[in-house]
């Protein structure tokens, strides 16, 4: 919906659905189920939901954008594997991090995430102070190679990843496809095609 409401032609690629060989402009990689955790020496146990296919496909598709250069926006597991992808690991289970922040999952923007001044999110969705929605229970933790932090929460949680050499990469750690009707979360969507409209 954020990207019709952007202007953008919208293509859909999973497992389960195959991409149709036109040339793409721009990527997004979303949310869903926890990275596995030999892709980035984690420890996680228990009840976990895992997809390898998915992380298989989505890993090939972000070396794919940064070989040819395409902008980027991860959303939640995407920011995180794109964090992976380059070099970086992650908090296995971030609720017993939480000191200051609910960990109660919700789609409402009940989180406050402060933005570096000096980040081009910043920049992008005009604010330095979000309120967001959480889904997750995972977070980048150590940064991958070509990569900054830069947002967190309350209790200083990575929120938001960006390149460090302006090459068009963002990822956050919520959700604003669901936030579409706040203007500062719409403008992550609008960045992305206006990124993708300057390769043309």
């Amino acid at each position: 919906m954020a990207l019709w409401l952007c202007g953008a032609e919208v293509e859909r690629i999973s497992v389960h659905h195959r991409p149709s060989g036109l040339p793409l402009q721009g990527l997004i990689i979303g949310g869903g189920s926890d990275i596995s955790p030999e892709h980035y020496g984690g420890t996680l146990e228990g009840k976990v939901k895992y997809d390898p296919e998915r992380d298989d496909l989505e890993t090939r598709w972000i070396k794919k954008a940064l070989r040819d250069k395409l902008p980027m926006l991860g959303i939640c597991r995407g920011a995180q594997l794109i964090n992976v992808v380059h070099g970086g690991n992650l908090y296995d289970d971030i609720r017993h991090l939480r000191e200051h922040t609910y960990n109660r999952p919700g789609l409402l923007p009940t989180k406050q995430v402060f933005v570096r001044g000096d980040a081009n999110l910043a920049e992008v969705v005009k604010k330095r102070k979000l309120r967001v929605n959480s889904l997750h229970h995972q977070a980048v933790h150590d940064v991958g190679d070509g990569l900054r932090i830069i947002a967190h929460d309350l209790d200083e949680i990575p929120q938001a990843i960006e390149s460090t050499d302006q090459r068009p990469i963002i990822g956050v750690q919520w959700h604003p496809e669901y936030l579409f009707y706040v203007p500062s979360q719409l403008r992550l969507f609008r960045w992305l095609v206006k990124q993708a409209q300057s390769l043309l």
